[in-house]
């Protein structure tokens, strides 16, 4: 499809740059199957929820993963006096190494070193397309991941403004209340919304809640900078379903309950741990799953989530869901009335449509 279809026009005015306190305080836009569109809060949701309906949440946890150094030559292992260097990790290779986008990248190559604190650095050990580096660490593990506690900061979107050196509000607000596992450096940010009263509202509804695992990368920012989505490389990130969640999955959906995906990710493992008949299996591994209009959901029955940039994969994902021409109607109706965009903003509550 053509990519310009998933255009639109949005002012800056309505990227969101700090989250909704409390949490969910929020607003939503419901986009039923049919009907009308429902300016609503996300208090609201489970007056949207059906007893014995399934909510599916990602339980990843966002690390600080963007790091600043300065860069020395690998060979003589010199004071690092040269550039420096930003770079934010985005996907493990093995225990010591990282896939990274370094920033300016021409100054981090092969044979170079980093160093980001008194003995923490690492090595260039291979230069990939758009700014992509590989770096080996000299800690890995428990001992990496402190080190990022320690010396990184939280690798907000390029669309929200903070300092180079941060923001401490942001090392809570960017972090879901499901956040246990370590692994991502984006966050599933439909469930920033969710607190205590909210989760108790919705099983106080008859609604179960779940936990998969998707952890996020930075390529989720990543532009489509081809013209037709035939040609778009899709980032791959890890998913992981357990056997117990996926018997929860069919056993609720053979007794007539909906699987409801909180945020894009979670939609995505379901997705990928689904086979054509709609049944779930266990699953651990990769995926790049790209999903636009013309795709069939065989896991996943309505969708809440933020509002997405204009020609990004998760705009075409939630155009697949619903239609374009709802979601495009459905945008316009979030602008005319002052929604929140993106990681900090409002949220949709989205069901499928049959699209034809």
């Amino acid at each position: 499809m053509d990519v310009s279809l998933f255009d639109f026009h949005l002012p800056q005015s309505c990227i969101a740059q700090c989250p909704a306190r409390p949490r969910d305080a929020a607003r939503m836009l419901h986009v039923p199957e049919q009907g009308d569109f429902a300016d609503l809060g996300v208090r609201d949701l489970p007056g949207l929820l059906r007893k014995g309906d399934v909510m599916v949440f990602n339980d990843t946890r966002v690390i600080p993963a963007r790091l600043t150094g300065k860069r020395g030559d690998a060979t003589n292992r010199g004071r690092p006096d040269g550039a420096k260097v930003e770079v934010t990790l985005h996907q493990p290779v093995d225990a010591y190494t990282w896939r990274v986008f370094a920033k300016p990248a021409r100054k981090l190559n092969t044979r170079d070193y980093i160093v980001f604190a008194p003995g923490f650095a690492a090595d260039c050990i291979e230069e990939g397309d758009m700014g992509e580096r590989w770096l080996r660490f000299n800690v890995a593990g428990r001992d990496l991941i402190d080190m990022l506690e320690k010396h990184g900061i939280m690798p907000l979107p390029p669309y929200i403004k903070r300092a180079q050196e941060g923001d401490d509000e942001d090392r809570s607000d960017y972090q879901t209340m499901f956040a246990e596992k370590d692994g991502a450096v984006a966050a599933p940010t439909a469930a920033l919304h969710f607190t205590d009263g909210l989760l108790k509202s919705v099983r106080d509804a008859g609604v179960t809640d779940i936990r998969v695992t998707l952890h996020v990368g930075a390529g989720t920012f990543l532009p489509v900078r081809v013209e037709d989505t035939d040609d778009h490389v899709m980032h791959t990130e890890r998913a992981i379903m357990s056997e117990d969640i996926a018997r929860q999955l069919n056993d609720a959906r053979k007794a007539g309950g909906r699987i409801i995906a909180c945020g894009t990710t979670s939609l995505r493992t379901l997705e990928s741990a689904c086979d054509e008949n709609g049944v779930f299996h266990e699953y651990d591994g990769n995926t790049d799953l790209f999903i636009t209009p013309g795709y069939k959901f065989n896991g996943t029955d309505a969708l809440m989530t933020n509002f997405h940039l204009p020609c990004s994969t998760l705009f075409m994902l939630v155009s697949a869901l619903a239609g374009l021409d709802r979601m495009q109607a459905a945008y316009k109706h979030a602008i005319d009335n002052g929604y929140r965009f993106y990681s900090y903003g409002d949220a949709c509550f989205i069901e499928r449509a049959d699209i034809a």
